[in-house]
């Protein structure tokens, strides 16, 4: 039991931040305009036809609405395309899933993550660390411990998954050990 609530309670909690993440690497439309400093000049706007082939590739997502957004978040747009650049290939299409999976949630699920990204960074960094390292655990499981474990999560009452919180070990995540060998 004390294995199947400590290693939901980490997916949950991990999880926010992978959906921030993704949803940092393409800003909605609606983000808030931010005036630059007072001694930095307003970048000129770039409309998308003047952008190069590299940059329209990886800023397709925003094509639609790039001529509507401020010169500067046109820039600030373009330095991450170009931190995209030297990106591993792997580190990209990591990235380009947690975007897609954060495109698909409800409002209401992204809404949830913002909630519990700020909660994991309320967390002190040796919180942080435990957390880290139990989701490491966790993620080391085969697939069908870590199914079971979240079915049994899921089955639990509110109750029965905050008693399970607060009686964790250090190792509630490691899988059992293998099965002695008959010789």
């Amino acid at each position: 039991m004390r294995h199947l609530a400590l290693s939901l309670a980490v997916l949950l909690a991990l999880a926010a931040p992978f959906a921030a993440s993704a949803q940092a690497g393409v800003p909605t439309p609606s983000e808030d305009f931010r005036p630059p400093a007072d001694n930095h000049p307003l970048p000129p706007p770039r409309p998308w036809a003047q952008l190069s082939a590299d940059e329209k590739d990886i800023l397709s997502p925003l094509a639609k609405d790039w001529d509507t957004f401020p010169p500067q978040r046109q820039s600030r747009m373009l330095d991450k395309a170009q931190r995209w650049r030297g990106l591993p290939p792997e580190r990209r299409t990591e990235i380009r899933e947690r975007i897609a999976h954060w495109q698909q949630m409800t409002p209401e699920e992204r809404a949830q993550a913002r909630r519990n990204q700020q909660k994991f960074n309320d967390l002190t960094p040796e919180q942080r660390q435990k957390l880290h390292d139990a989701f490491e655990r966790f993620r080391s499981l085969p697939p069908e411990q870590r199914h079971a474990l979240v079915e049994q999560w899921r089955n639990q009452t509110p109750e029965q998954r905050h008693q399970a919180l607060d009686h964790l070990g250090p190792n509630d995540a490691l899988p059992p050990p293998p099965p002695p060998r008959d010789r």
